[in-house]
């Protein structure tokens, strides 16, 4: 961002005007200095509607427009997973900064070309992962961060949501991207390697809808350290949503969902359990936006908080799993 623009707005161009845009963008309202200015699609009228719902002064028929508008400063991809890559380099091509929805694409090296695109440029990139953001995650870690739960050996969790299945639906649909690793694994292995940093080795087991389309994984995590990860995802099913992090000397328990959790509660050798609450300003997209914003003004090219490395090494434990249980995606053009 140019730094003699600090004192105006920062300006958000907004990539696919779907339903996680939609929730994104009524967070602005609790974001000071940014403003959603202009949003783009490959259907002009779907982004009409969305600008004139949701008061974006510009809408956009192609990705490519809304990428070289000038008066856009930073692109946040909400299209289906494949079309992150295209997206983003067109973003980063034009000098735009990107925040990228999770799953950051549908393959390891789509994934790389995006984060070594934005080194180039030197522009910044970050992986939309709002759970590393949301207050109470940040109060975990401090606890973590002062030993009260010791050393650290297991993170234990899930992520269940039972949709039925239709394989029209962008959930479900290859060609989209659709699948439980893509949609609902990336937040469990986010968790993990937030916490244990990257495994040495990995076992997934999974299955499959009719199309090929992946309906279910269990995957073992371990690390050097000696910790160990056992965690979950369906589409098929129904569940908690909660995950645990568990200590030589105490436990802790993000309750559900914990993708977007407002308390956790600590549970420590001969310590009465002590529950921490955060709620989250507005749905909880609020917390990256501000650290998007906040790296802007500073002219940081990353966030510490949600690093390309985390980001890269998700990704390769993504692929290896949906290679594990027979899926192959592909990323495709603008």
């Amino acid at each position: 961002m140019d730094k003699r623009a600090a004192d105006r707005p920062i300006r958000w161009g907004i990539a696919g005007p779907g339903r996680m845009a939609q929730a994104f963008v009524k967070d602005f309202a609790h974001v000071e200095g940014a403003v959603p200015l202009a949003v783009g699609s490959r259907n002009r009228d779907r982004a009409q509607g969305f600008a004139d719902e949701f008061g974006l002064e510009k809408a956009f028929g192609s990705y490519r427009e809304l990428c070289e508008c000038p008066d856009v400063d930073v692109v946040y991809i909400a299209t289906p997973h494949p079309q992150h890559k295209a997206i983003a380099l067109e973003a980063i091509d034009n000098g735009k900064a990107v925040l990228v929805e999770k799953a950051f694409a549908t393959t390891l090296a789509g994934a790389h070309e995006i984060v070594e695109a934005a080194r180039a440029q030197q522009v910044f990139a970050m992986e939309a992962m709002w759970t590393r953001f949301q207050p109470v995650v940040r109060a975990l870690h401090e606890v973590v961060d002062q030993g009260q739960l010791g050393q650290l050996l297991g993170v234990q969790g899930d992520l269940y949501a039972q949709r039925d299945f239709n394989p029209t639906d962008r959930l479900f649909a290859k060609e989209l991207g659709g699948g439980a690793l893509l949609d609902l694994g990336v937040y469990v292995l986010q968790f993990a390697q937030d916490f244990l940093g990257a495994p040495n080795q990995m076992e997934v087991k999974g299955t499959l809808y009719p199309n090929g389309v992946d309906a279910q994984a269990g995957m073992v995590l371990t690390y050097d350290s000696g910790a160990l990860a056992t965690l979950a995802v369906s589409l098929q099913s129904t569940g908690p949503g909660r995950m645990v992090v568990m200590g030589d000397q105490g436990w802790a328990e993000v309750k559900p969902r914990f993708h977007h959790p407002d308390r956790v509660v600590v549970h420590r050798k001969g310590v009465t359990p002590r529950t921490l609450a955060h709620a989250p300003a507005g749905t909880g997209y609020a917390h990256e936006i501000d650290e998007v914003n906040a790296a802007l003004r500073e002219g940081r090219l990353e966030s510490e908080i949600m690093p390309l490395s985390d980001t890269l090494a998700v990704m390769a434990q993504l692929e290896q799993a949906l290679h594990a249980v027979g899926v192959k995606h592909t990323d495709q053009p603008l």
